[in-house]
């Protein structure tokens, strides 16, 4: 039996319950991974509070982990028992012990611990797609970067700055711009205090940004379209704060011919060997010390509930992570 979280309706933190469960033994691709550090994200409240649809009821949230393999299927070439693993995949993370096709895995270098794998793996894939695909960002770029202090924002500003590009953050606390100033940001706007798309304008001397990363969604939009220079791109890859309902696309058009994109993760490593590529970049980046991974805390897995509250308050820089 494995200490598993399920939820059996949709709805706030307090829907999570702890059961003992027995996973079956792995099918054929797949492997029996123990659980030794489990990633907490927003993609898990947007799941658990019915914002994305799940596949059944009831399920268990979380897509993000990373652990050691202990049970092989049928078919499995590239991994052995006892390999260090890590993923940023479908739903079932909150448990123990998992299974999971063996084609979602990566390797975990020794030099990573499972605890910054697991705070890791999905915000560093995301901040990947973002800067190196989505749109590539370059040395001379100005770019910001909406809730600079939080889990991905953290990396971006670490992984922007790295790249040579100047980085304007959106905060919601002098604490928080003193974390993005420190992670890489240039210059901190405190979005509750000011007006962010003016203090952009005023910051870049009317110049305005290339791309804004936005993982906030209905409060910063559509004032995030006001930060981009003609045919500049908005990036909107989260909800925290709701999200961006329908809008009238001549915006774009009336606002400088822009780009507008809504990536996703799924989409950015469906491939095999896009994967991979991701896992290599983001796994260098970590070791050539360019980006920090920013852990937050360390809870208990039976202590789930309490950190879907905090991250869901936004009283949470950087990453948490679930112990089981």
């Amino acid at each position: 039996m494995t200490k598993t979280v399920r939820v059996y309706e949709v709805g706030g933190p307090e829907v999570m319950r702890i059961e003992d469960i027995a996973p079956p033994p792995p099918a054929r691709g797949e492997v029996l991974v123990r659980n030794h550090a489990i990633g907490v994200n927003f993609i898990d409240i947007y799941f658990r509070g019915g914002a994305y649809p799940v596949p059944s009821l009831p399920f268990t949230p979380g897509n993000e982990g990373a652990g050691e393999i202990i049970g092989l299927g049928a078919g499995v070439k590239n991994f052995k028992l006892g390999d260090r693993v890590a993923y940023a995949t479908n739903l079932g993370a909150y448990a123990a012990e998992r299974l999971i096709d063996a084609d979602r895995l990566v390797k975990l270098p020794k030099s990573i611990s499972f605890e910054t794998a697991a705070a890791m793996m999905l915000k560093g894939f995301t901040a990947q797609y973002l800067l190196r695909r989505t749109f590539r960002v370059k040395a001379g770029n100005t770019i910001l970067v909406h809730a600079a202090a939080g889990g991905v924002g953290l990396i971006l500003c670490q992984w922007a700055k790295a790249l040579g590009a100047t980085v304007i953050g959106t905060v919601g606390s002098p604490e928080k711009a003193k974390l993005a100033k420190k992670a890489g940001a240039k210059h901190t706007i405190l979005y509750r205090e000011e007006d962010f798309a003016a203090r952009v304008k005023e910051i870049t001397k009317g110049k305005l940004c290339d791309v804004v990363y936005d993982g906030v969604g209905k409060a910063t939009f559509p004032a995030s379209l006001d930060c981009l220079r003609p045919l500049g791109m908005f990036v909107s890859f989260g909800s925290a704060s709701g999200p961006i309902e329908t809008f009238n696309l001549g915006l774009l058009s009336t606002k400088g011919s822009l780009y507008a994109t809504r990536p996703s993760l799924h989409t950015f490593s469906a491939k095999r060997e896009d994967l991979e590529k991701m896992a290599r970049e983001l796994f260098r980046v970590v070791a050539s010390g360019d980006v920090k991974i920013p852990l937050h805390r360390t809870l208990p897995l039976d202590d789930v509930v309490n950190a879907h509250r905090a991250l869901e308050g936004r009283e949470t820089t950087g990453a948490t992570v679930l112990i089981p």
